[in-house]
């Protein structure tokens, strides 16, 4: 099977509330140069300013890696709102990390139930758990059962 989900507004709203808006570039903790919704690169540099309509490219543009690993990699049938809770957990955990993630198992073997599980053991950044990734993937988890836990209507 092969998937062919876009992000929905839903989705969008999803990963902008978690990412935050900066119009300015900003070194984040790690010290790198960030705009926008998370916006990294090259080309950020220290003063540099963005409108909200580019930040919003630019964040539409990030997210389209997430967005294609999510269709490939699922090969089973989801909902529109478990596809969008994927795309925001593999957008923010890496392409990586969803691919080998014991989630992303589950979901392919529609154990629904078991994956929605899953998301609440990626609220580490090292050994420590992250107030605001427990908000995150709370948040994920949440939209992923939203349809009903299971279910699998096709939304196109």
């Amino acid at each position: 099977m092969n998937n062919s989900f876009r992000y929905s507004d839903k989705g969008l709203a999803l990963t902008k509330s978690f990412e935050g808006l900066r119009l300015t570039a900003y070194q984040d903790v790690a010290g790198v140069w960030t705009v926008g919704y998370g916006h990294t690169g090259p080309a950020i540099l220290d003063g540099m300013t963005i409108s909200e309509a580019d930040a919003e490219a630019l964040l539409r543009a990030d997210l389209a890696d997430a967005i294609t690993c999510v269709n490939r990699a699922v090969r089973v049938e989801i909902t529109q709102n478990q596809f969008d809770a994927l795309v925001d957990f593999c957008f923010n955990a890496g392409r990586g990390n969803f691919l080998q993630s014991m989630l992303l198992r589950k979901v392919n073997l529609e154990d629904f139930a078991g994956a929605v599980v899953q998301f609440g053991f990626w609220v580490h950044a090292g050994e420590k758990v992250v107030p605001g990734l427990v908000r995150r993937r709370k948040a994920e988890a949440a939209l992923f059962v939203e349809d009903g836990e299971g279910a699998v209507i096709r939304s196109t």
